[in-house]
């Protein structure tokens, strides 16, 4: 069958109609499923924040960044804000991605990325801006500090975003007992933050480290410190240290004061019960030292040692007993004599003990014999004697005859 001119254009015309149609309701599902993906950004102030925006699905439609103020930044591959801190870094169809570089807190917000489809769509990424806290101070030390004042050392940062962390550190041992106050900064968006150690100057304290040391999520794990080495002055402590535990007549026994005080202490000064050291020819003092030869009997007492510094003055005591070495050989003379005595004692007792059981014995011997005779005067055969020695016992009391 053949066509007329006119019914053929006609089927034509519909075919083309019908592929318009097809092609539009691909086009509309192709943008339905287009989608622009972002991230959250944080950055330290003075760095780059990279700001990246994509789309898996993209038919040729243009992509925007624009900042918190809703400026346009980039369109696609053209810049439309003059600000030389912002970059492009690649722009295609599938991606648009943009750096800021020396970020300041100002540019903290939400930024947004555009696709314009029909209708447009959007997703957000916001830029965090940490502040860097400064490099922290301690205040409120005097130097020298007397033992037993009341110190309070102060730490302090400026800047910090959000607020610092401080923590005390004395000798690498952390400190607790510490007060904490954070206060907002003019600009309304940094903090301020101090921290405050109390407590009495101690002698042992003398040369120790403190420190002070701010931790901040900005310092990438590498804290700032500050330091301060403590000078505490003291009263001088005294200690005497002899050379011989047992000193005896005719011996040297030298004495050592040990002072230790801040400022240092001055030369130590030596007494005797009270007095100067009676006779300095034997008792030679050679700076700390005390030095005595040949004992006797007569150096017997108390020995003194003081030492001062300008903060004050201490001493101490050490008593002196000299010993005979004859009395200390003597001595061991009675315990011999007691030893041997001990056993005399022992000795006799047992050769009492043997005599005495040696008498008893003879005793209950004699006994048996006489009953057993007296029963064999009378009886004419061996059995009437033992009868008659059993029925005379009434009467044996009387009639015993002992041996001796």
């Amino acid at each position: 069958m053949r066509l007329k001119p006119g019914a053929l254009l006609r089927f034509y015309s519909l075919c083309g109609i019908l592929v318009q149609v097809a092609a539009s309701k691909n086009k509309a599902r192709g943008s339905q499923g287009q989608f622009p993906l972002t991230q959250n950004v944080t950055v330290v102030e003075g760095g780059t924040a990279n700001l990246t925006c994509r789309v898996d699905q993209n038919d040729n439609t243009s992509l925007q960044w624009s900042n918190p103020a809703q400026q346009t930044l980039y369109f696609d591959d053209k810049k439309a804000l003059r600000d030389n801190r912002i970059e492009l870094v690649r722009a295609s169809w599938h991606e648009l991605s943009i750096s800021v570089s020396d970020v300041s807190l100002s540019d903290e917000g939400q930024y947004t990325c555009s696709l314009f489809t029909m209708p447009v769509k959007t997703s957000k990424a916001f830029l965090t801006v940490l502040g860097v806290p400064e490099k922290p101070q301690i205040t409120g030390f005097t130097s020298p500090v007397m033992e037993g004042e009341r110190m309070q050392l102060t730490c302090k940062t400026s800047g910090s975003k959000p607020a610092a962390d401080i923590r005390w550190f004395k000798n690498d041992k952390e400190v607790k007992d510490v007060k904490y106050l954070k206060e907002e900064d003019a600009n309304r968006k940094t903090f301020t933050v101090s921290s405050t150690m109390d407590f009495l100057a101690d002698r042992n304290d003398d040369g120790a480290v403190v420190s002070c040391r701010v931790d901040h999520e900005s310092l990438n794990s590498t804290p700032q410190i500050a330091m301060q080495v403590l000078e505490i002055h003291y009263t001088p402590l005294v200690k005497i240290i002899s050379s011989n535990s047992w000193p005896e007549e005719g011996q040297t026994i030298i004495l050592t004061c040990e002072s230790k005080g801040k400022p240092v202490p001055e030369p130590v000064l030596w007494t005797k019960d009270g007095g100067e050291l009676p006779d300095p020819e034997r008792m030679v003092v050679n700076g700390r030292i005390l030095s005595i030869s040949f004992l006797n009997k007569t150096d017997n007492g108390t020995y003194r040692c003081e030492a001062k510094n300008p903060i004050g003055r201490n001493s101490t005591e050490y008593v002196l007993i000299v010993h005979d070495p004859n009395a200390l050989a003597g001595q061991t003379g009675p315990d011999h004599a007691l030893i041997g005595g001990i056993v005399a004692v022992v000795v006799f007792v047992t050769l009492c003990s043997i005599i005495l059981l040696g008498r008893y014995l003879a005793r209950h011997k004699g006994t048996y014999l006489t009953n057993e005779a007296k029963g064999a005067e009378d009886a004419p055969d061996a059995d009437t004697a033992i009868i008659n020695a059993e029925g005379s016992q009434v009467n044996a009391e009387e009639k015993k005859e002992y041996f001796i």
